[in-house]
């Protein structure tokens, strides 16, 4: 399985992830909102249902009641209860006292009891109270609420993911052919921007010297550099950067030579120190963004006949690089890691290379100072972990 391949499946899983998680959100939202009118329904069908019941109750009542009327009526001896597994029924005598009873049920958490009291009149039983009470159980009622919020809710996170879903299939398109675009433009730029470097440093070779030439090769190394920001840019999110032990000091060394024409246009002076054989664990790609947007932004914001301090130095379990530059101070220290954020915008540039550089030193745990003032210019500092 290709890069390419691999990315497009992680977007779809984290696509299919978040399009979830938004349906759950207002699923849940929507649940919160008839909770209220939910639990008025049910006390509806509790009274609903105790209402019912009480009914079966007065029946019984009634019954058992004209039962011992009938009995004190009648010549016969014996009287035969009328019994029922629903009912518990009591006789009370004038003092209170229990004559008859039956109980054929334990209440439980879900149950609750009804009862009614009946004063009876002289009866051959001298039965002066009938009691009678029943459990009411709301198992049926609870269970009745839970599977139609079940399906309620069922019914809302379906139809919300699939309007999400469809909602959010054009926007998904348009941006995976956005990305498409970006990625084939990128690689068409590559070799052209390759080609005009190589030639021009050619001509400077053959004709030493002339300012038009290295204004441009100047310019091209500047597009270099966008050029590689936009492609780490997108890239970052799809591939995998793999560490590697690195060299630092070589690399830095390699880089400053790139940027040394650079240098010339405003007449710098590049004042070193770097520490041999400095070796880090790092991608080559992401400590060469650091780098070169260090070095890129120390250039562009320097003064006139000015001098850039490059350290590099191993202390311990630490490594600090530093780029000091004499030039407008930064007002906003915090700011200006956010991405499109620019100081100075007569300066140019997209305001993404210290946005890029935050992102590789959060993800590799290094520790960015910036110190910034007139006195003693600015300073970035970064301080990586052995």
């Amino acid at each position: 399985m290709s890069i390419n391949e691999e990315s497009v499946i992680k977007l779809f899983e984290k696509s299919k992830h978040f399009l979830f998680q938004i349906s759950l959100l207002y699923t849940l939202l929507f649940i919160f909102f008839i909770a209220i009118p939910a639990y008025f329904y049910t006390q509806l069908e509790i009274e609903n249902y105790k209402i019912q019941e009480n009914k079966l109750l007065y029946d019984h009542a009634s019954m058992l009641e004209n039962a011992i009327y009938e009995f004190s009526n009648s010549t016969n001896d014996n009287f035969v209860f009328p019994k029922s597994f629903k009912f518990n029924v009591q006789l009370l005598n004038s003092k209170e006292e229990n004559l008859f009873k039956t109980f054929n049920h334990k209440s439980d958490f879900s149950s609750s009891t009804i009862s009614m009291r009946t004063k009876l009149s002289n009866n051959r039983l001298e039965a002066a109270f009938l009691v009678v009470s029943k459990e009411i159980y709301f198992k049926a009622i609870y269970l009745k609420i839970l599977i139609l919020s079940i399906c309620i809710s069922l019914f809302i996170f379906i139809s919300i993911y699939l309007i999400i879903k469809t909602s959010v299939e054009p926007y998904k398109k348009a941006n995976e052919y956005l990305d498409a675009f970006f990625n084939d433009a990128m690689h068409e730029l590559k070799t052209p921007l390759g080609v005009i470097q190589l030639n021009l440093e050619i001509l400077e070779e053959k004709h030493p010297n002339v300012k038009e030439l290295t204004r441009s090769i100047n310019a091209a190394k500047n597009l270099f550099l966008v050029y590689e920001d936009i492609e780490y840019l997108i890239k970052q999110k799809s591939v995998n950067y793999n560490k590697e032990t690195i060299d630092f000091s070589y690399v830095l060394s390699q880089r400053i030579d790139q940027f040394e024409s650079l240098t010339k246009a405003k007449n710098l002076i590049f004042n070193l120190y770097i520490q041999d054989k400095v070796m880090l664990t790092i991608n080559r790609i992401q400590l060469q963004r650091i780098v070169d947007n260090t070095l890129s932004n120390a250039i562009k914001y320097s003064y006139k006949n000015s001098i850039i301090v490059i350290n590099l130095i191993q202390k311990d379990d630490t490594i600090e690089f530093s780029v000091s530059n004499q030039g407008d101070i930064i007002t906003d220290k915090k700011q200006i890691f956010n991405r499109y954020y620019k100081e100075n915008f007569i300066k140019g540039g997209f305001g993404i290379g210290l946005n890029i550089v935050k992102n590789i030193c959060q993800e590799n745990h290094i520790a960015i100072i910036v110190e910034s003032n007139k006195e003693q210019g600015t300073c970035f500092t970064y301080k990586f972990l052995i």
